[in-house]
């Protein structure tokens, strides 16, 4: 067995030594140059196999995200709208709670009956056969001029105004929106409606960035209705505005005051989240 071994590798080194080096040489580049181009091909087509995966997958994720978008967009809108109703109705009920009837001419606000009328002369019985005397005008004191009232501010023109701006704040147009509830509070500053159009006037600044105005009309309508509903929403946005601007201590503060002046409500809620945020980013 290993004598037959031996001589087949003889055969076989006489045999390979007989081909010229030549030969030898060219068969093996060809072979190494057909394997270098089957490995190449195999990569290119594995390669393009992961770049149409990864445009396939590209476009899957940005279907995914305009959807999702286009969700969320739906979502705010409708919490803008049903916010913005609510408000509508609360301010409606506050308006018939609130109303008071204007006096009616000839009746007495006081007792609700008939006004004082003037006192009739007596009527002097006439003797016959004297002589008629001419009639003599009654004396009445002198009473001094009263100025003409003042006409009260219509309150159906006043809330169709309040509706006019807020229909404008819901289509998102904030700069007519802010222009509106401008008009509206130089015309009205007295309204039922003043202090929620502030408050409306206040977050078209706010949704726009103009942080400076919007932190003066929140703290104008704090101190100048003090009791409205709207005064926790406008201090909860004047904390948010303090962070925007950076000014930790000052949005700090103010988080805090409304988490203790109004527990258990929303504007309490959202601050304390606040206040959370800010305590996880080390503000």
């Amino acid at each position: 067995m290993r004598t037959r071994t031996r001589s087949l590798l003889v055969l076989l080194a006489v045999s390979l030594a007989s081909l010229p080096a030549a030969a030898i040489d060219r068969k093996t580049e060809e072979r190494l140059q057909n394997i270098e181009r089957k490995l190449e091909s195999r990569g290119l087509v594995d390669m393009l196999n992961r770049l149409e995966q990864l445009q396939q997958d590209m476009q899957q994720l940005r279907g995914e995200l305009e959807l999702q978008t286009h969700r969320l967009d739906g979502i705010e809108r409708r919490q803008r709208e049903q916010y913005l109703d609510i408000d509508r109705r609360l301010q409606e009920i506050e308006t018939r709670s609130t109303g008071v009837m204007a006096p009616v001419p000839g009746v007495d606000a006081g007792t609700g009956g008939a006004a004082a009328l003037p006192p009739v002369a007596p009527v002097t019985p006439v003797t016959p056969g004297a002589p008629s005397l001419p009639p003599v005008a009654p004396v009445t004191p002198d009473t001094p001029s009263l100025p003409p009232p003042v006409a009260a501010a219509d309150p159906a023109a006043a809330q169709a105004e309040y509706d006019t701006a807020l229909a404008i704040l819901r289509e998102g147009r904030y700069a007519d929106a802010a222009q509106s509830f401008k008009q509206f509070l130089a015309r009205h500053p007295t309204s039922s409606f003043a202090a929620n159009a502030s408050y409306w006037l206040g977050e078209t600044y706010y949704v726009t960035r103009d942080f400076d105005q919007s932190l003066a009309t929140f703290t104008g309508l704090v101190n100048n209705h003090p009791q409205s509903p709207k005064v926790s929403d406008s201090r909860l946005k004047i904390g948010y505005i303090h962070y925007e601007k950076k000014d930790w201590k000052a949005a700090r503060q103010e988080l805090e005051g409304v988490v203790s002046s109004y527990p258990g409500t929303t504007a309490a809620r959202l601050a304390s989240d606040r206040l959370a945020r800010m305590k996880k980013e080390g503000r």
